[in-house]
Formats: C-alpha cells, sequence, structure tokens
C-alpha cells in the first residue's frame, strides 16, 4: 500500500486543526464575543458544559472529517478504483510512479479544503441556521470557522507526502 496517497499521520494532525482553530476563532479577541451574543450562550451556561464530553466528541467528529478529506484534496486517492482496488497492480504502480504526486502540495490541498468549506459546510451551516431562525451573523462566524478548518487541514491532507 506504499503507493497510495494516504498518510495516516497527516489524518491525525489535520484532526487537531479543529480544536486549534476553534480555540482562536471562538476567543473573544476574535468571533467568541459575536458568537456567545448569536447563540444565546453566557458564561454561566457554558460553564456548565460537560467539556470533556464536547472535546472528546469533537475529536471524534474531526477525525471523521479528516478521515474523509484525502478522497476531496488528493486527485490520485480516486485511481486505485480504476485498477480494482488492487494496489499491486502494474498499472497503479506505474500511474503513480509517473503521477503520484502532481497536485499534491499545501496549496492545492487548500484550495480543495476551501472549496469543501464553501460548497459543502456554508451549505449546510446556512440551511440549519435558517431553519433554527438564526442571524447571518451567526451563520458568517460558523461557516467561517469551518471555511479555514476546512482549508487548512486540506492543505496538512495534501501537502504531507
Amino acid at each position: 500500500m506504499e503507493n497510495m496517497p494516504f498518510n495516516f499521520l497527516a489524518v491525525i494532525a489535520a484532526t487537531f486543526v479543529t480544536l486549534v482553530i476553534g480555540f482562536i476563532w471562538y476567543s473573544p479577541a476574535v468571533f467568541g464575543t459575536i458568537w456567545m451574543k448569536e447563540t444565546g450562550m453566557t458564561e454561566e451556561k457554558a460553564k456548565q458544559s460537560n467539556m470533556l464530553k464536547v472535546f472528546g466528541l469533537t475529536i471524534i467528529y474531526s477525525f471523521m472529517l479528516a478521515f474523509i478529506l484525502p478522497a476531496i484534496v488528493n486527485h490520485q486517492m480516486g485511481a486505485l478504483g480504476l485498477f480494482d482496488g488492487n494496489p499491486e497492480n502494474p498499472g497503479f504502480i506505474e500511474l503513480m510512479k509517473t503521477h503520484g504526486d502532481v497536485y499534491r502540495s499545501f496549496k492545492h490541498g487548500a484550495l480543495h479544503g476551501c472549496f469543501a468549506g464553501v460548497f459543502i459546510a456554508l451549505p449546510i451551516t446556512a440551511i440549519n441556521a435558517l431553519f433554527e431562525q438564526k442571524s447571518w451573523k451567526y451563520i458568517l462566524v460558523n461557516a467561517g470557522y469551518w471555511i479555514v478548518s476546512l482549508t487548512i487541514m486540506g492543505a496538512i491532507i495534501c501537502g504531507w507526502k
């Protein structure tokens, strides 16, 4: 499987991007104050949260995102299907030798991660928020977080070979 463009360490590293970006994005100095106002969150409510549960599940869900991102940011991930899923197929091996690193850069991964944020996370966030009767500020703060997070996750996954 050494011919596959899947890097498990990159997936693990990308998993923690959501936490790091979240600590910054939702801090009072950035968008935390706006987010608290738009969600009705208070310091008292936040202190009542089971943070072990919140962060534990955040890591699990972030891993799920990071695990599927290679299929979005690495063009080579789909190539294996052309060879019946056999990474030992001589055609697949040759393809990976000649084209295995094509578009495998942090920049290209960031582009596709950003696309995932804009065309997947933003619509999902916006649809939910519209039905919950949330404001456009709420949508922009939360969708912006996902766009930035997925952009960085995509860069890590695609660029780390």
